[in-house]
């Protein structure tokens, strides 16, 4: 039998959303700050060339930089003032997390509530900054040097003032996209970093789709082959949405308890354990770890004549075995680093223990915090091996093959992840709307009367 908010969810229609009208204020928000981020990444940096810009991308194209401007929205070819997107606030977010989870001074301020919470975000702010000035550093410099030598620099101007705009000027467009998603994440609807990411990669979709079919066009990619992409892109899609709604439910039992003078029945419910914890942050993380510093070793390693680094970038080109392993080890560990920082077996233990809730067949406290840990472990297994897969399958194909980047695993992963999310926070406003609907209505019949 169906519960009370499983009926109320099934009674959600278009006539319940005209109505929730602070749901839809959240939504013109929301659509209106993408659409100011989608802006800012035609806003050229100053003293670029564009034509020079344009004749050095194609000439590295399929490679590391192609991939880092699939997550920048195309902002990173433009060499737009939000060229770096949020990946340096997301690096910085690791360090800081790593962090708190290897110091015992962070790990204290995490435990002080709201205000540990704003010295730890404060932290990963200052991070962001010197991530950013360091980067932008390597990515002005490298402009620079970058064809240079064959009389076709990027660069206007070179020299220091160029270095230092650039640095500044990165580090603003990097700071209001941090802004920018810390205030979709307060007055709009789903998680502001997430969907700034996901709105870059959507922006793409069409040129890659065009892309495509010109191929298909011009013979240089058969029509089966573009059917067969297409198939096994609806398929991943599915594959993901099955996955992501996976869980694992462990029955909690809670015994009689005597109200007043009458008994109340035992009452069972689930501890529902999503299989995939993490959720869409391993691979974000990984690829932001992995890709920024290589963007910047690209930049300044492509006329360079040290040969480690011309050694390291080639070493490291997308596609190439050492860059996939290094990105499925990213993955796996984040899926266990996250999982472990999201969902805390001991505490959940404890408060289950204070409810009178038990494990059937496992003793409370100790027995029941191991039980859950070793569940928990088993599932992480399987979200782990299955972000690896969808991550890397697509992105062997995509180098066999010479498809465009934004039919890869990763980045229909972003998408799926982020929209089940932000769909399931509309479905809750509504919800919550709904449930002020009858608290009103109750109200009125309890004054009438």
């Amino acid at each position: 039998m169906a519960s009370a908010a499983e009926q109320l969810a099934a009674n959600l229609n278009w006539g319940s959303f005209s109505k929730a009208t602070d749901l839809k204020k959240r939504l013109w928000f929301t659509l209106g700050a993408l659409i100011v981020f989608r802006l800012c990444s035609f806003v050229p940096l100053p003293g670029i060339d564009p034509v020079q810009l344009n004749l050095l991308f194609d000439q590295t194209r399929g490679g590391v930089l192609d991939f880092v401007n699939m997550f920048s929205g195309g902002a990173l070819e433009r060499m737009s003032i939000v060229a770096l997107n949020i990946m340096p606030y997301i690096t910085a977010s690791i360090i800081v997390q790593l962090m708190t989870s290897l110091s015992p001074s962070m790990a204290q301020l995490k435990k002080e509530g709201e205000s540990g919470r704003k010295k730890i975000n404060q932290y990963t702010r200052y991070g962001t900054v010197a991530l950013t000035l360091f980067q932008g550093y390597g990515i002005a410099v490298g402009l620079e040097g970058w064809g240079a030598g064959q009389g076709a620099s990027a660069v206007l101007d070179p020299g220091w003032f160029f270095r230092i705009t650039t640095m500044i000027t990165l580090l603003g467009g990097t700071m209001f996209l941090m802004w920018l998603g810390e205030q979709i994440t307060a007055r709009g609807i789903g998680n502001g970093i997430s969907l700034i990411i996901m709105a870059g990669i959507v922006a793409t979709l069409p040129g890659a789709l065009a892309g495509l079919f010109e191929q298909g066009r011009t013979g240089a990619m058969s029509g089966i082959v573009i059917l067969a992409i297409i198939l096994a892109v609806i398929l991943v899609i599915a594959f993901i949405c099955f996955m992501e709604r996976a869980q694992r439910r462990i029955l909690v039992q809670y015994p009689k308890r005597q109200v007043g003078n009458r008994m109340s029945q035992g009452e069972s419910s689930h501890l529902p354990l999503k299989l995939n914890t993490a959720g869409v942050i391993p691979p974000i993380f990984a690829s932001s770890l992995l890709l920024m510093p290589l963007t910047v070793a690209q930049f300044a390693g492509q006329n360079s004549q040290n040969e480690w680094m011309i050694a390291v970038t080639t070493a490291l080109q997308h596609g190439s075995p050492l860059y996939m392993s290094l990105y499925a080890f990213g993955i796996i560990f984040f899926c266990f680093f996250y999982t472990a920082v999201v969902f805390n077996p001991e505490e959940t233990a404890d408060n289950l223990k204070r409810q009178g809730g038990f494990i059937p067949g496992i003793r409370p406290g100790e027995k029941t915090t191991q039980y859950l840990d070793y569940v928990l472990t088993r599932i992480t297994v399987v979200g782990a091996a299955y972000l690896t897969l969808i991550c890397l399958i697509p992105e062997f194909l995509i180098s066999s093959f010479a498809l465009p980047f934004y039919f890869g695993g990763t980045s229909l992963l972003i998408v799926v992840n982020v929209t089940m999310d932000t769909v399931a926070q509309i479905q809750s406003h509504l919800l919550a709307h709904q449930y002020e609907g009858l608290i009103k209505k109750a109200k009125l019949r309890g004054n009438r009367r």
